[in-house]
């Protein structure tokens, strides 16, 4: 079975624990709100809220703890229901990787403690990302948060096919500059008509 609400919450209890942290020196190791991990936050009028998928990212790269260990530390391990798409990045374009909502449909997966419908990972062809993403890596992107700041990272789908791990500089609303890690290849420009969608990298697997 998939990780329920209490073995999420007891797994980010354990972490800090484990780190000589409270939940909330948890939350702000990780670059989050103070807040995010009060037991305040946890329920609402007898229902169960969850941390979100992206904030649980954040805690596992400013741990450095991996998936597995991170279900370990709920007494459990992640399981095929919490898993999602991977997609290399010829595939992640024009030729069948989606279904007609635009969501993964292949067979090879990445297991993350929790996922939602709308998450896929990519595996990284090519070192316009290096050294920070590398040829093989796995980004993991929700295709249904497509608000992005400039700094993030991004992957993006053009409306041609093409498909790109970029670092987002700004551009507003008529066009999207995208610059690349590695130096020996150069910024793109592209207009915002031509991107079928942006979303920000929540997690890299390396």
């Amino acid at each position: 079975m998939p990780l329920s609400h209490t073995e999420i919450w007891t797994a980010l209890d354990a972490l800090a624990e484990r780190r000589g942290l409270s939940a909330s020196g948890l939350a702000k190791a990780a670059g989050l709100d103070a807040t995010s991990f009060n037991p305040s936050k946890r329920g609402n009028e007898g229902r169960p809220r969850w941390p979100s998928t992206e904030s649980l990212m954040r805690v596992l790269q400013a741990t450095g703890l991996s998936l597995g260990e991170f279900a370990g530390l709920a007494g459990d391990a992640p399981t095929p229901d919490n898993s999602i798409p991977l997609l290399g990045m010829a595939r992640a374009g024009a030729g069948g990787a989606f279904d007609p909502q635009g969501y993964g449909t292949e067979t090879d997966r990445t297991d993350l403690p929790v996922a939602t419908p709308t998450m896929i990972s990519i595996r990284v062809t090519g070192d316009s990302m290096s050294p920070l993403y590398r040829e093989g890596d796995r980004v993991v992107v929700d295709r249904a948060v497509t608000d992005v700041r400039k700094g993030d990272r991004v992957v993006v789908q053009t409306t041609d096919g093409e498909v790109m791990v970029k670092e987002y500089a700004g551009g507003g609303s008529a066009r999207a500059h995208l610059n690349s890690l590695n130096p020996d290849h150069p910024p793109r420009v592209l207009a915002r008509r031509d991107i079928d969608w942006m979303s920000r990298v929540l997690w890299v697997s390396q």
